[in-house]
């Protein structure tokens, strides 16, 4: 892949919306990651992907820019499940995908084994009674 790619200097360079470039720089990320700059353009390309990458390295952002940028093209009620193999990973991710998408109205829930499902139905419908 790296040998299709020109250098990459910003978020806007992907392909991302002007929504979560802003999104980027609230959270201090300057220009992308080589993950993110080799992984984004393909997955908003609708192409699927594996990725290795050091703990660290824009990881969640490689893989949360391209389904808040779907999300923001087609909107839709339930739209990414995001598997994790442990329960910390899971809400470090869950924080990261919050943070993106602060300015879109997004919800996000962690489900693990024991989560009841009262308290991810009001994580996810806050206003409403159940």
């Amino acid at each position: 892949m790296a040998e299709d790619n020109k250098e990459v200097k910003s978020f806007k360079d992907l392909g991302i919306c002007e929504q979560l470039v802003e999104a980027c720089e609230n959270l201090g990320w300057k220009t992308p990651s080589k993950i993110q700059a080799e992984a984004i353009p393909h997955a908003l390309e609708g192409k699927d992907l594996i990725g290795l990458a050091q703990t660290g390295s824009g990881k969640t952002g490689a893989f949360a820019l391209p389904i808040l940028q779907a999300l923001l093209d087609t909107p839709q009620v339930l739209f990414a499940c995001v598997l994790s193999p442990t329960r910390e990973l899971a809400i470090q991710i869950a924080e990261q995908i919050e943070a993106l998408g602060s300015g879109l109205g997004l919800k996000c829930a962690v489900l693990q084994t024991c989560t009841c499902l009262a308290h991810t139905y009001s994580a996810l419908h806050p206003d409403d009674k159940y």
